[in-house]
């Protein structure tokens, strides 16, 4: 059986339409005119145990009433959802046994208690004894490195700090699927690493199935192995991150490091990106130039140091996908 099953989802609000002007706001509030909008219309994909799927696309795409309704929070307006074996808003409390959620911009640690009472708490909750709590709690302290944070209020944490006690607790009772919306939103660049590489490595170890949404594609890269793309309410792709690049962009980077100062190059298909002494960066459209004849070209005209040969940061590949309506 599938972790997560979802057969012909549809969605939709209904909300109250605004007139514009004085009379149009007394007319709506005594009179109101009402439509239905579409959140998600009959969207079909199955994730396996052990999966980690990231589930983007633009802002009211559908990526937060999905998760909504994955997690129990809202009833769709029709289609089948299975959660490690629960339909979510008949069986929510059944179901929070069997997940745990992680949302960057809402906490579930108390806020002015040290975050060790936050994780006992939740330990109760989750029914854990106490043998067992203390073992999962020194477990994850050592892979998060939150030693020295367990006796330290919430509040007083930095919010890198307070995102790796977050994680924990979301982890605390080994759920069999973790939904991940926004986890690294407003890190530095040290801590969103420290994030994806803590969380990537500990759902592989516990066997966890991830469900991520995120805007920010390094959350994607390094976590999921399956990208679904949502859009207007439906699903325009769905496929392994390794083909998304290959399926829809043409281009990669070739950057040249060089035993003189500089070269001058010119070729069809071939941009130079950037230029700096003994350093090149090219970008080459594979649809016109193979990059083994650029590279030969490189050669002719200078010795090399080294040369790399990169996909395109994954940034792009989606700003590809956008701009030309794949799917």
């Amino acid at each position: 059986m599938s972790a997560i099953s979802v057969q012909n989802l549809s969605k939709s609000f209904r909300i109250k339409k605004q007139t514009p002007g004085f009379s149009g706001t007394l007319k709506s509030f005594f009179k109101p005119d009402w439509q239905d909008v579409t959140a998600l219309d009959n969207i079909s994909f199955s994730i396996e145990r052990g999966e980690r799927v990231a589930f983007i696309g633009p802002n009211g795409a559908g990526k937060s009433t999905t998760i909504k309704i994955l997690s129990g929070i809202l009833n769709p307006s029709q289609g089948e959802v299975n959660v490690a074996g629960l339909t979510p808003w008949e069986e929510r409390q059944r179901l929070s046994y069997e997940i745990g959620t992680v949302f960057g911009q809402r906490s579930q640690l108390w806020y002015h208690l040290p975050a060790r009472d936050s994780f006992t708490l939740l330990a109760s909750a989750y029914g854990l004894d106490k043998d067992t709590y203390a073992s999962r709690l020194s477990q994850l302290t050592d892979a998060f490195d939150i030693a020295d944070l367990l006796d330290k209020p919430v509040r007083q944490m930095s919010l890198g700090q307070r995102m790796r006690c977050e994680v924990v607790a979301s982890f605390l009772h080994k759920p069999a699927i973790l939904f991940l919306d926004e986890p690294t939103v407003g890190l530095d660049v040290s801590a969103k690493s420290v994030i994806r590489d803590l969380v990537y490595e500990t759902s592989i170890e516990d066997g966890t199935t991830i469900l991520l949404t995120s805007h920010d594609t390094g959350d994607m890269e390094r976590v999921c192995d399956r990208v679904i793309l949502i859009d207007e309410g439906q699903i325009v792709i769905d496929a392994p991150v390794s083909k998304l690049r290959s399926s829809y962009i043409s281009r990669k980077i070739i950057t040249l490091h060089m035993s003189v100062s500089d070269i001058s190059f010119e070729m069809q298909g071939v941009e130079i990106a950037e230029k700096a002494p003994h350093k090149m960066v090219l970008n080459v459209d594979t649809s016109q130039q193979n990059v083994s004849t650029v590279i030969e070209k490189a050669l002719s005209l200078a010795s090399m140091r080294d040369i790399s040969i990169e996909d395109p940061p994954m940034e792009d590949v989606l700003r590809s996908i956008y701009k030309n309506g794949q799917g």
